[in-house]
């Protein structure tokens, strides 16, 4: 029994891991090793809500290019139900998997009508690449035994933005150090955010984000 209780100990913090994947750009290129312990889910026979069907409908109406995704249970309360895969929204972007629709719908939006315009306004270049930390992974929030809004594929983490003329504006790097117009065009991205996502958390938030830009879709509205 003790020895038991002294396995449990050591791993409970990598059971505690969280958003953090690693400093610096190269970062954003590797997988979160969370992810990688994602146990085989199960099916869910379960129609499709009427929200989720409004949502396809809006993509369809965007001409976004996403494939449907069927509903699971990974156990652990990890559901991914309602769910599609981005597959072109006009920007290619790294590590999209799993994502509820409406979480879908908006980052979709968010691309297109906040960062692309802001880029070009900004850094007089366009958006040609956006590198993420991905989306669903079934673990729980960072130095908590509450389950993340990944373990339900209704969250996205942002990390490093590339542009037509070569240069990369990464959260890490951009936030704080990057020169003026960097930083003005990282806030005004994360602002917009603010507008339709309901939670938005970057470096101003703690030190976990300090490094990527986390969106989601569920609680009460909070924009740091």
């Amino acid at each position: 029994m003790r020895i038991r209780s002294l396995l449990a100990a050591a791993m409970l913090p990598a059971l505690l891991t969280g958003c953090v994947f690693g400093g610096g750009d190269g970062a954003a290129r590797r997988a979160p090793t969370s992810a990688s312990r994602t146990p085989a889910p199960a099916s869910l026979p379960l129609q499709p809500s009427a929200e989720t069907l409004q949502c396809q409908a809006d993509l369809n109406r965007d001409r976004v290019d996403y494939r449907p995704l069927p509903n699971q249970d990974f156990g652990g309360g990890c559901l991914v139900v309602g769910a599609v895969q981005l597959l072109d929204i006009g920007v290619p972007v790294a590590g999209l998997k799993s994502m509820r629709c409406p979480l879908a719908r908006n980052f979709s939006n968010w691309v297109r009508y906040a960062v692309a315009p802001a880029a070009r306004q900004i850094l007089d270049s366009d958006v040609v690449r956006i590198e993420s930390y991905g989306t669903f992974a079934c673990r729980p929030i960072a130095g908590s035994a509450r389950l993340s809004e990944h373990g339900r594929a209704n969250a996205v983490d942002v990390a490093v933005f590339v542009l037509a003329d070569g240069r990369r504006i990464s959260v890490l790097d951009g936030w704080r150090a990057g020169d003026d117009r960097e930083q003005r065009f990282l806030r005004t991205i994360h602002q917009s955010a603010c507008k339709r996502f309901t939670t938005v958390l970057g470096p101003e938030y703690n030190a976990a984000h300090a490094n990527h830009f986390h969106f989601d879709m569920a609680g009460n509205s909070l924009c740091r």
